[in-house]
């Protein structure tokens, strides 16, 4: 896959790392040159000096052909422009946006962008966004016959409650995140589209945790 991130900064610089370590080719784009101080020596990331949301640096980064594309600046409104414009102008399936102000995230997540606010950023969370068939969240528990992993909401898994997708003595949602919130669930809540389910389960069965989910409260 190629991705594009916008903005070499410390996120920038270490997501360019962690997707060329998944062997993903990757174009990033500063107005600053200096910037690109922070790339490691074995990075081959294509380097851009430009603007951000110039349609003309951004197709010099190749986004006519990018599968997903992160905006990390240190502004929202060059994170959002640039993110928009990969949106819509050049369709690019897999967007994200780092944010400073959490309280605008649900204004850009129905515009279909997915924001990270800043004081929650993580590498993971990105990669998750960005590479979500690719990249999985996971927390070993002491000897590893347990983890806790974190899986994007399908839409064949909107609506339900929470609650149905645990299964004693197999898994066992432990959290949701819904637009950078984290919260422990109840019987009462239901998943959202951008939801993102922490669930306990014994390794064995995570590799079919997501195809697993998607058949709760289907009739065998």
């Amino acid at each position: 896959m190629h991705v594009i991130i916008a903005g070499c900064g410390r996120v920038g610089s270490e997501l360019a790392s962690s997707l060329e370590h998944a062997d993903h080719t990757v174009a990033i784009i500063d107005r600053n040159p200096a910037a690109f101080e922070r790339l490691r020596a074995s990075i081959k990331a294509k380097q851009i000096v430009g603007f951000v949301f110039d349609r003309e640096t951004l197709e010099e980064a190749g986004i006519k052909e990018a599968d997903a594309f992160a905006s990390v600046t240190s502004g929202d409104n060059s994170n959002i422009l640039s993110a928009r414009v990969a949106k819509e102008h050049y369709r690019v399936p897999n967007v994200v946006a780092r944010i400073y102000d959490p309280r605008r995230a649900q204004i850009y997540q129905r515009l279909g962008i997915q924001t990270v606010a800043t004081v929650r950023w993580t590498t993971d969370q990105m990669m998750r966004f960005l590479l979500p068939e690719d990249s999985q969240f996971e927390y070993t528990v002491d000897n590893g016959e347990v983890i806790i992993t974190a899986v994007q909401a399908e839409p064949e898994t909107i609506g339900k409650h929470v609650v149905e997708f645990d299964l004693d003595g197999r898994r066992r949602v432990v959290a949701v995140s819904r637009f950078g919130v984290p919260r422990v669930p109840d019987k009462s809540l239901t998943v959202q589209e951008g939801d993102i389910l922490y669930i306990s389960v014994a390794r064995a069965d995570a590799h079919s945790i997501s195809a697993d989910l998607k058949t709760v409260g289907q009739p065998e």
